[in-house]
């Protein structure tokens, strides 16, 4: 009885883990795509400078 519990409370463990390492690779696909709007955010504020100051 008490080998049933203990696998059944590491298969339990082993779900968790698995969901919590799902979602933090959803919030590094979030944050890598809210990453690159900002640095093409950037290059756009840059470009559009540079072209003000050479007029």
């Amino acid at each position: 009885m008490q080998n049933r519990i203990i696998k059944l409370g590491a298969f339990a463990m082993l779900l968790t883990l698995l969901t919590g390492c799902e979602a933090i690779g959803d919030i590094f696909k979030a944050g890598m795509g809210f990453g690159i709007f900002i640095v093409i955010a950037v290059v756009v504020l840059i470009i559009w400078l540079l072209s003000k100051f050479r007029k």
